[in-house]
């Protein structure tokens, strides 16, 4: 067990410039991409906060209530940008990361900076920090669930008290999954214990607990005050606290079956071949935990990461984000390695193995979250192709965001446009357009009787019953939302946006339709 030893002005700068590493690449253009379709779900959730008041928890959208409270407080403070919803994920990230390097209470601190210089730099962490999604908060409560652990083992202090209730408390406001990770907590705990029946830790016994009754109790009330209050929607919907039950009978429904999200069990493996090479060789070095005399958190953390990886791989329902939920356990795993090499053979391990992860693992972040697709006005962030990118809006959307946002500019009166949308699925259009209150959305089951407005998103099977009914004159163009959605055709208002579109000629008009049967014969 490392003690913690006073530290260099130079070394007391390596946790700050691994967080501000980490800043550099979660921050910069923010809104590179456009909202994904659960981002503009969620936005569409805080709109919902804005006019009732509180947000009303469904238990069939599993997620917990807090992000979107934290999502709302942001969209107030910040106004309706994508980075605003964006920005709380990238926090926490941040924090996740900085918290990383605080374990070298308990581990060897290269260790700690190397775990956290792979979190860092972890294409996973980095690109899904950038979205409005749940996967952050979780990674964060974990970790922070580990550290408190930790703490009341070595020093039983208060802090560490708080720190592992309100992490349970924060895992079960933000995601169903969290009952897997605690499941999988208490059996690598238990497999600890029968392992070093015959291998020796090396780790101080229990510490002597400096907290009592009354914290322990003070603990449980607000944990329980802030689950309560979030899931009953501030106590104005208190009939959504069943829901923190119910959604595992649906959750486990979709887990086992894998309403269309079925993928094999190795999944997770291709994904780290593809991207997290170091997470993949921290796997492999959790086996070093099963060595005599290894440290026991180190043991805890590699039994628990490889546990967590066999639980996910055996449900059949898989995200890609998840993968962020897997990776860290194995950081922790791979540095532990990186520091005892360094300790037999010297700093050129460390040098070397800080250099191949920021140059692996830093190049495919920066492609995958800055660069374009030569050729191409998609980003790699947006192409389906990379395995991470996963029901993503295109760029395509600015064809129509482009201009209606810029008559906007020109005249803040422009809000009042008028716009349907003729799709089978439209977020994050809902989110998106949400200050425009004359705008309609019309499903598979619902069609305008008239479909004229000032810009029209019209999926191709419909686009012929759309154009009978238009008497106005129209720019027009393809538009693709995204992956396995059909295409699209947009209409723009000719009388609206000619200003936008100096000199070019209507691409519709109604005296270009071609002329009915009926008509033809008279």
């Amino acid at each position: 067990m490392p003690k913690p030893k006073n530290m260099s002005v130079a070394e007391s700068a390596i946790p700050m410039a691994i967080v501000l590493l980490a800043a550099l690449l979660r921050l910069p253009l923010l809104d590179i991409k456009p909202p994904h379709f659960d981002e503009g779900v969620n936005g569409f959730f805080v709109d919902q906060i804005t006019r009732t008041g509180f947000y009303h928890y469904d238990p069939a959208n599993f997620h917990g209530p807090m992000h979107m409270y934290v999502l709302f407080l942001f969209q107030t403070l910040f106004g309706r940008h994508i980075w605003a919803l964006r920005l709380p994920e990238v926090i926490v990230s941040l924090a996740t990361v900085w918290l990383v390097t605080r374990f070298d209470r308990f581990l060897d601190r290269r260790a700690c900076w190397f775990a956290a210089l792979a979190m860092a730099v972890s294409p996973a962490m980095v690109f899904y920090s950038r979205y409005a999604i749940h996967e952050s908060w979780l990674v964060f409560f974990l970790v922070l669930l580990a550290w408190g652990a930790a703490g009341l083992w070595v020093s039983g202090e208060r802090k560490y008290l708080w720190a592992a209730g309100l992490s349970l408390a924060g895992m079960l406001l933000t995601k169903e999954t969290y009952c897997i990770h605690v499941v999988c907590f208490l059996l690598a705990a238990g497999c600890v214990w029968l392992l070093e029946k015959v291998s020796p830790p090396t780790f101080p016994p229990l510490a002597k607990q400096r907290w009592t009754g009354a914290d322990l109790g003070a603990v449980l009330a607000v944990s329980t005050f802030a689950v309560v209050f979030f899931y009953s929607g501030g106590f104005f919907d208190r009939s959504s606290l069943k829901g923190i039950w119910q959604t595992y009978a649906i959750w486990g429904q979709r887990g086992s079956q894998g309403a269309g999200q079925e993928k094999d069990w190795w999944y997770w493996l291709w994904l780290m071949k593809r991207y997290e090479q170091p997470a993949l060789l921290g796997m492999v070095c959790c086996l070093v935990a099963l060595l005599p005399k290894q440290n026991r958190l180190l043991r805890f953390l590699s039994i628990y990461g490889v546990g967590t990886w066999l639980a996910y791989s055996l449900v059949h329902y898989k995200t890609p984000w998840c993968i962020v939920s897997l990776l860290w356990p194995f950081y922790f795993a791979l540095g532990a390695v990186v520091a005892a090499l360094t300790t037999r053979y010297g700093k050129a391990v460390s040098i070397v193995a800080v250099a191949a992860c920021v140059l692996v693992s830093g190049a495919l972040s920066v492609r995958l979250n800055f660069l374009s697709k030569p050729g191409s006005m998609e980003l790699h962030a947006t192409d389906e192709r990379e395995p991470y990118v996963y029901v993503q809006t295109y760029r395509e959307i600015e064809k129509l965001t482009g201009p209606v946002f810029k008559l906007v500019e020109l005249d803040p009166r422009n809000y009042h446009l008028t716009g349907l949308f003729i799709l089978s699925s439209y977020h994050p259009l809902a989110w998106v357009f949400g200050d425009f209150p004359h705008v309609a959305f019309f499903d598979e089951d619902k069609s305008p009787e008239e479909a004229d407005a000032d810009f029209l998103l019209v999926e191709e099977d419909r686009v012929e019953d759309t154009e009978k009914t238009l008497k106005g004159s129209y720019f027009t163009d393809s538009l693709h939302l995204r992956d396995a959605m059909p295409d699209s055709k947009l209409y723009l208002s000719f009388g609206k946006f000619s200003r936008i579109f100096p000199g070019r000629a209507p691409d519709f008009s109604p005296s270009d339709r071609p002329s009915s049967p009926e008509s033809s014969a008279r």
